[in-house]
């Protein structure tokens, strides 16, 4: 992978178009949670330490083309001013006479906001047009936004096909990350497969058979594959109507040499419920009137003993009902241990997907993982092996 980063581009006097993602939860028109405004922070000031000016792009909720005044940007000006430490000028519009006159009034230092680019309808439709007016607002882009970069739109992808383009510093860290990962790892290489269902998941289960030694399934998925191989699985979540395409995967991942690994026991309750009386049993043994909620500790040790012989991991999803004691012991010991062999220097660990970063922040793991994406849906595309458009865009 290749691309440029801040390093490479000239930036002195040069007004800078950043796409940032601070798409932030809001309640009552207060932000609750900064931590994607924070993370923009070392990019916008690495701009201005260089004498540029940062103009940054965002999009903000689902307006679908409509100026939806409760989807304005406006609304995370206190925030991103703490997390910057300057006043942030806001420009009622991405393009036109607001944002070129905010932008023409800029002074050193000064760092602007344009409006919600997705108050145009252009914006999903990758409008060239659209594109061209935010281009002709400056002299460099720089995408900073990998959580958005799985979509062709005017401010990820049109855009960058217009001017000098590079990464900046929290894409440019997803990047490197990603490419540890998968794009040249240290092997062997191990991922973590879990959640509730195959069918949300078959690009992901059949890109990775191809890439990495070992595969750990858990949650309901594992419940599915139990099924494909004739286990009977009580009440228990699976998806009994896709054991042939599991059976598929399982062969698959047999001709490229991919160990899968299964629960080889498991916990069951009678009831999905805190404080659930509950048993351990071998994974075939489930009654009938019971359903598998998490991996045993047999299952746990396997997995543990992955950990330990591999040099990379990859993790998406949870073992078992993390939400809800004790179902959450198996992904509580396994996320541990990969925080343990990380902390040591013996693995890099990288893991994304919104209830893998719940699951690993439960655990106490999170903080000593080599990487942690909240990028969601282009994470889970970029483990599927597929082409990221805003990516792409920075590779010409």
């Amino acid at each position: 992978m290749r691309w440029k980063t801040l390093d490479d581009m000239e930036l002195k006097d040069r007004t800078v178009l950043v796409r940032v993602d601070i798409n932030v939860p809001v309640e009552a028109g207060h932000v609750t949670d900064a931590t994607r405004i924070e993370k923009i922070a070392p990019t916008v000031n690495d701009i201005l330490k260089a004498g540029g000016r940062p103009v940054l792009l965002a999009h903000f909720g689902r307006p679908k083309g409509a100026v939806v005044p409760e989807m304005s940007l406006r609304v995370t000006l206190p925030a991103l001013e703490k997390a910057l430490g300057r006043r942030v000028i806001f420009a009622e519009d991405c393009i036109g006479g607001p944002a070129k006159q905010a932008v023409a009034a800029m002074q050193p230092g000064d760092v602007v906001l344009l409006e919600n680019t997705r108050f145009h309808k252009g914006e999903e439709q990758n409008d060239p047009v659209l594109a061209a007016g935010m281009a002709a607002l400056g002299q460099v882009y720089v995408n900073d936004a990998f959580s958005a970069a799985h979509r062709a739109h005017a401010s990820t992808e049109g855009i960058a096909r217009l001017m000098p383009s590079c990464a900046g510093r929290l894409m440019e860290a997803e990047l490197r990350a990603l490419n540890a990962a998968l794009g040249d790892p240290a092997r062997p290489v191990a991922a973590v497969v879990g959640g509730a269902k195959v069918s949300t998941k078959l690009d992901l289960l059949g890109n990775l058979v191809t890439k990495v030694d070992h595969l750990v399934i858990g949650g309901g998925m594992a419940n599915t594959f139990l099924v494909a191989k004739g286990v009977a699985v009580g009440k228990s979540l699976a998806e009994h109507d896709m054991a042939e395409t599991a059976r598929t995967i399982l062969a698959k991942a047999a001709k490229a040499g991919c160990t899968i690994h299964l629960p080889e026991d498991v916990v069951i309750a009678r009831e999905f419920a805190a404080g659930a009386a509950s048993e351990v049993v071998a994974a075939d043994a489930c009654p009938a009137d019971a359903m598998i909620l998490d991996a045993g500790p047999e299952t746990v040790a396997a997995i543990a003993a992955v950990f330990e012989a591999c040099r990379t991991l990859i993790w998406n999803g949870p073992l078992g009902a993390f939400e809800i004691a004790p179902f959450d012991a198996a992904t509580n010991a396994a996320a541990r241990k990969a925080a343990e062999l990380t902390k040591a220097g013996r693995l890099v660990s990288v893991a994304g997907g919104g209830d893998t970063v719940a699951a690993l922040n439960k655990a106490g793991a999170a903080a000593d993982f080599t990487y942690i994406s909240t990028a969601g849906g282009a994470f889970l595309e970029w483990m599927e092996g597929k082409d990221l458009p805003g990516v792409a865009a920075l590779m010409q």
